[in-house]
């Protein structure tokens, strides 16, 4: 949609992730990134955390994509979040008229900067036991592979692949790799 702000925010989940479920069951989890630029200071040489530039956004993902949220993020993980930057405005309950910056999440992943992750495929669909049986592995992360499908039209790597000897590959809808 045209007009939309698309953005990417690299930071830390500064609460744990909250699933809901609106009546009509569909799955919502919302968690807040602290996203803090860093500074070199030149007289230690040294980076430093610019504490007054601290952007706080609240995140919303939504459907399958937030039970896998759910059970994968947890508070202090850095995380890579993608999505449309949205303006909302509300009177408190003083009276006072707030405006608050939100982002609908398209993407989100762990980053792998400082950690590492292991990934699990979860099929659509399972809900609330995919919820508890994901938390229940520390660590874990969840996601859709579209490439691991053998859904007939799903487009794979061919040829020599990213990065391999023997050309750069393309992609084709035989055998998977």
């Amino acid at each position: 949609m045209a007009g939309e702000c698309v953005i990417t925010i690299v930071g830390n989940l500064v609460d744990e992730p909250e699933l809901r479920w609106t009546p009509s069951s569909v799955a919502v989890c919302k968690f807040r990134v602290a996203s803090t630029p860093r500074k070199l200071n030149r007289e230690t040489n040294t980076w430093e955390d610019d504490k007054d530039g601290s952007l706080f956004l609240t995140c919303s993902v939504w459907r399958q994509a937030a039970e896998n949220a759910a059970s994968t993020l947890q508070k202090g993980m850095r995380v890579i979040v993608q999505g449309r930057l949205k303006q909302r405005s509300y009177e408190d309950r003083e009276g006072v008229k707030r405006t608050v910056f939100e982002v609908d999440v398209e993407e989100v992943a762990v980053s792998l900067l400082r950690a590492t992750a292991k990934v699990t495929k979860v099929k659509g669909g399972q809900g609330q036991q995919a919820y508890q049986a994901a938390r229940q592995q520390q660590g874990a992360v969840s996601v859709e592979d579209p490439w691991a499908s053998g859904t007939p039209g799903a487009r794979r790597p061919a040829g020599g692949g990213w990065g391999q000897q023997g050309g750069q590959g393309g992609y084709s809808d035989e055998a998977p790799f």
